[in-house]
């Protein structure tokens, strides 16, 4: 490290993805600097699962060990605060912060997520994440048997019918518009008693985050535990695009095997670059991440 702005790597992002890849990075006496907003895009789900030794546990109190953990190697920094440009130098890239502060580094690691696109529906952004969720392996066997809804539609909607089916089997499609099926599927959803409601939601009621009924726009009143939702999402963090990161079809960070983006000396890691969005996923992708940007500068360098 040349001086407290200079580091070998910088990680934005600094939630699972990112604090894993700072370990892995710290344990391999690398000088890192993890730029961290504090807002992590789960912070409204009240516990995590499917994370083996953390079944159950709250996000931030994951978070908060985790950060414990990685900020006993000395060789690792963390920076509170947004990260809003970056820019290729000579030596490597320059990062600059919504407090006008700049940092510099060899390599760049996003960990930044992605950030979902919450429909203009009364209700879906106070449930979002504690009883209107995403994945059925993050919170479904929390929701088995119960009265579920799937928020979706065409091939989304059909692929969630089918995983959530094995969970509840009282499930109703609600495409909020003409349904996007094909015969087959249609057929298929009829074998397994899931009706299908194509008009809009208007409303999601609710206590403290938990359904208890949604409230479509022509009045009728359906009564749910949970709601499966899949909606869009963007990018959290402008700045790859920005240095020529090239994004996947449906949005993603665009990664080889190893993590590396399309643009030489960035790397990407958990939600802004895979498709399974989980606290698992995200930490082995940093822990790949970390030792790739390691290997590649002892690559360059030894």
């Amino acid at each position: 490290m040349k001086d407290d702005k200079s580091y070998e790597v910088i990680i934005i992002g600094g939630s699972y993805a990112g604090l894993s890849a700072a370990m892995a990075l710290g344990r391999s006496l690398r000088s890192v600097l993890v730029i961290d907003s504090g807002l992590p895009c789960n912070r409204q789900t009240p516990h995590s699962h499917n994370f083996i030794t953390h079944d159950g546990e709250k996000p931030q109190n994951i978070v908060k060990k985790a950060r414990e953990e990685v900020l006993n190697y000395t060789g690792v920094k963390l920076h509170k605060g947004v990260a809003v440009s970056g820019k290729k130098t000579s030596v490597g890239f320059e990062i600059a912060t919504e407090s006008g502060e700049i940092f510099n580094a060899k390599k760049l690691i996003f960990a930044t997520g992605v950030e979902d696109i919450i429909p203009s529906i009364q209700g879906f952004s106070a449930c979002w994440g504690i009883s209107v969720i995403h994945c059925p392996y993050c919170h479904g066997y929390e929701f088995k048997n119960k009265k579920t809804a799937i928020m979706a539609n065409g091939e989304r909607a059909f692929h969630l019918a089918g995983l959530v089916n094995n969970l509840s089997t009282d499930l109703t499609l609600l495409t909020s518009g003409k349904a996007d099926l094909d015969f087959k599927q249609k057929a298929k959803l009829q074998v397994y008693g899931i009706e299908i409601i194509e008009e809009e939601i208007g409303e999601i009621q609710h206590k403290n985050g938990w359904v208890h009924q949604v409230i479509l726009k022509n009045g009728t009143v359906l009564a749910f535990d949970a709601v499966y939702a899949a909606i869009p999402f963007r990018q959290h963090s402008v700045i790859p695009v920005e240095l020529g990161c090239e994004l996947t079809e449906q949005g993603h960070l665009k990664i080889d095997n190893f993590q590396k983006t399309t643009i030489a000396g960035v790397f990407a890691c958990g939600d802004n670059s895979s498709m399974m969005r989980s606290v698992s996923n995200a930490v082995a992708a940093g822990n790949l991440a970390g030792a790739m940007v390691n290997k590649e500068l002892i690559d360059e360098n030894f």
